[in-house]
């Protein structure tokens, strides 16, 4: 197993229906198959509510992302080797995760989220894929242990990232580009506004590729495109006056923009 005690950093090994570290520290097996490796928390559900991850697993299942899909399998491909150890850190409920677990052979997969709901879902897709409930800034996982870390959309930890990954090991990183969902925005918006792109620099990696993804994609049928605005931030950052002005639209055809970031850790 790839993830580790949370409280004392030692190895976890199973024990039925639960994992135990040799101090005594147990964590039960939840039914769907994860771990809840979160600690410091009085319960309650953290990260992407169940509304989110219902509509981004059914929008994400009907393939608008597909392309996207495969350029970041493709990306995976390109450096992993047989052996290697990936870990996809915030991986929401497990679309990538499980398909890259799927499409490559002899390596061994891992993903964690804070959501419990996104680890329930992501759990039911494959058995192929270790499952945790987890942080970002605090990742149940042994120093220099990860040959690829997967960071799609999610918190970025450089201090930890640069912890779990081995040297010379590689993050991806895909971020969405200026215009990404640019015509939802326009549907939306009176004043729709475009992305801001960070520099890509990161200290102590260094970017070995960039690879840009744009397409656009036609969404039939208002259900596909009120799952498409659920599964984002802007649901909830908008207001219902705006919000209903998606309630009646039956087409769309939007921007889907993205860049796929490679980075090898230096030191």
């Amino acid at each position: 197993m790839l993830f580790i005690c949370p409280v004392c950093r030692e190895d976890l090994q199973r024990y039925e229906n639960s994992y135990k570290c040799q101090n005594g520290h147990c964590f039960d097996i939840a039914k769907q198959g994860y771990v809840n490796l979160l600690t410091g928390s009085k319960g309650g559900n953290h990260g992407d509510n169940r509304l989110m991850t219902l509509a981004r697993r059914d929008f994400l299942n009907k393939g608008y992302y597909d392309r996207f899909l495969n350029a970041i399998i493709d990306s995976v491909k390109e450096f992993a080797k047989p052996g290697d150890a990936i870990i996809d850190c915030g991986c929401g409920e497990g679309y990538y995760t499980t398909q890259i677990a799927d499409s490559i052979s002899n390596v061994t997969v891992a993903g964690f989220d804070i959501s419990k709901d996104e680890i329930a879902f992501a759990s039911k897709r494959s058995g192929k894929v270790e499952f945790a409930v987890a942080s970002s800034f605090s990742i149940p996982v042994k120093d220099e242990s990860a040959d690829i870390i997967l960071e799609i959309f999610s918190p970025h930890s450089e201090k930890e990232f640069k912890r779990i990954l081995k040297k010379g090991g590689y993050m991806i990183m895909a971020i969405p580009l200026e215009n990404h969902l640019y015509s939802l925005k326009k549907a939306v918006y009176d004043t729709p506004y475009k992305n801001e792109i960070s520099d890509f620099n990161i200290d102590g990696f260094e970017l070995v590729k960039n690879r840009p993804v744009k397409y656009t994609v036609n969404i039939d049928g208002n259900q596909d495109i009120m799952n498409l605005f659920m599964m984002t931030p802007y649901y909830y950052k908008t207001g219902k006056l705006e919000q209903a002005r998606l309630n009646t639209l039956q087409e769309l055809s939007t921007e889907l923009e993205f860049s796929i970031l490679v980075y090898k850790k230096c030191s």
